[in-house]
């Protein structure tokens, strides 16, 4: 099992934040087109080769993972990316502008680790 990337977006549908880890192929289109195709609201979509989850929070931030098939239901781990690092590490700094991209080298080092010790991580995916 593994991840392969997530995206953060704004209540406007701005992409806020976007990580890869095992992605084997690209959409083909550029990263513009491909967030807003990822935008909007659903909670979990599934193809043949992987699973998108996807967590919205009252204030309109989106956190959307994708996922290889085998991962199950995951919303508490999208909550805690929200709640315990965008929040704390995003929202609560005032270095950080609200609405424009996460700059913060801070947030993206806890999240890479975060997402890394999850137990679906696979560091032989790719």
């Amino acid at each position: 099992m593994t991840v392969h990337n997530l995206y953060l977006f704004d209540r406007n549908g701005v992409c806020l934040h976007y990580s890869e880890w095992h992605r084997k192929k690209q959409a083909g289109i550029p990263k513009e087109e491909e967030f807003k195709l990822m935008k909007d609201g659903f909670l979990a979509f599934q193809t043949s080769r992987y699973k998108l989850h996807y967590y919205e929070t009252p204030t309109g931030i989106k956190v959307v993972m994708n996922t290889d098939l085998g991962v199950g239901p995951i919303r508490d781990v999208l909550h805690h990316i929200y709640s315990a690092l965008y929040v704390e590490l995003v929202v609560k700094n005032p270095l950080c502008p609200l609405g424009q991209i996460v700059q913060s080298e801070l947030f993206r080092s806890r999240l890479d680790s975060y997402v890394r010790s999850l137990p679906f991580f696979s560091a032989r995916a790719g």
